[in-house]
């Protein structure tokens, strides 16, 4: 199998990548990565010296391309299922490629601030960041709700890459941070997501780690392993 993706079932960036593969029918060797243990973890640092996930290797090409855009970018280019994802029209694709941003970097990164500060060590929390995040999330939430209004999509008129950077930021942010009870467009547009074969097929995979999320205790009982 010419690729091999490095990850862990239960990061929302690798779920980024699983989607899109899943929707492109890209076969693909999962390798999860146990930052715990210095072998595994060698694995991406060895080839990505900042040592995150999900890194994709193609033994094709015998390229190692690490980030998620940048991924789904690089094999665009060489798989014609996974360009279809992508907007041909330059406009529509320049929007998808500004989305895509804003899931990563208003939805995702704020959500991981909350997260992460809940497993920090007694005296070292953040309160402020926190809070900022919390703002910050909530801003992310009204512009998703205005732009989903009517539309099916976040992005044209067929499921994109837009949707696959968009359902693993709205997952994990609305368990820590829920939608506003007014925010009807946005959580039917979640339902959509939560329904496509991809996503079912990711979170199931992911749904044996849930235990581990440090926010468990707020995860809709749906979600849990074994419901």
């Amino acid at each position: 199998m010419s690729l091999t993706l490095y990850l862990h079932p239960l990061a929302s960036f690798c779920h980024k990548v699983m989607i899109a593969l899943e929707e492109a029918q890209l076969p693909y060797r999962a390798v999860t990565v146990d930052f715990a243990d210095p072998v595994s973890a060698k694995q991406v640092s060895d080839q990505w010296p900042v040592g995150k996930i999900p890194l994709l290797h193609d033994e094709a090409s015998g390229r190692h391309v690490p980030e998620t855009t940048i991924i789904l970018e690089y094999l665009a280019e060489r798989h014609a299922s996974m360009a279809r994802l992508w907007p041909s029209a330059e406009e529509t694709r320049l929007e998808a490629r500004l989305w895509d941003r804003f899931f990563d970097l208003y939805v995702q990164q704020p959500m991981q601030k909350i997260v992460i500060d809940r497993i920090r060590p007694p005296g070292a929390n953040d309160p402020h960041g926190v809070a900022e995040a919390r703002e910050n999330l909530r801003v992310a939430y009204a512009m998703i709700e205005e732009r989903m209004v009517d539309r099916v999509w976040a992005v044209g008129d067929e499921f994109s890459i837009v949707d696959c950077a968009a359902f693993p930021a709205l997952f994990f942010a609305r368990i820590v941070e829920p939608f506003p009870a007014s925010a009807a467009a946005l959580s039917a547009y979640f339902e959509r997501l939560l329904a496509r074969p991809s996503v079912a097929s990711v979170l199931a995979q992911a749904q044996p780690y849930f235990t581990m999320f440090p926010y468990r205790d707020a995860m809709p009982a749906r979600f849990l392993p074994g419901a």
